[in-house]
């Protein structure tokens, strides 16, 4: 279901804690990776698929704890999963650019790039629809 086909949009409100949201598992994998180095592990690599399913995780567990006390929508994670595979092979072609032009490709790198290029492509579905 897209936008055009009549899927409502989401409220200023919701795209914000969306936001915030993404911005907390960066700064988880930011956390996670200062604690590998220190004891000298070394990243595995990471795709956006998998920051995509963080993502979808997260929102799950949000909603199931806070989701009505924050204004999320029961239907939030339904619709926040259709358009993940949506938005799937935009998503992996934009970070794949966007991080072989970087010599950083640690996880928190591709998670913030993952997230940035889906919140474009929900602002282009907005916007259409």
């Amino acid at each position: 279901m897209t936008a055009a086909m009549g899927q409502p949009k989401f409220s200023g409100h919701v795209i914000g804690l969306l936001k915030e949201y993404m911005h907390d598992l960066v700064e988880q994998a930011t956390q996670e990776a200062q604690a590998h180095e220190s004891f000298g592990f070394s990243a595995s690599p990471y795709r956006p698929d998998q920051a995509i399913s963080d993502l979808l995780a997260i929102l799950d567990d949000r909603l199931e704890s806070e989701g009505v006390q924050v204004g999320l929508p029961e239907d939030f994670l339904h619709r926040m999963w259709i358009l993940c595979r949506e938005a799937e092979n935009a998503v992996r072609d934009r970070v794949w650019l966007d991080s072989s032009m970087a010599e950083n490709s640690s996880k928190a790198r591709i998670r913030e790039l993952t997230y940035q290029a889906l919140l474009d492509y929900l602002e282009g579905r907005m916007a259409d629809g």
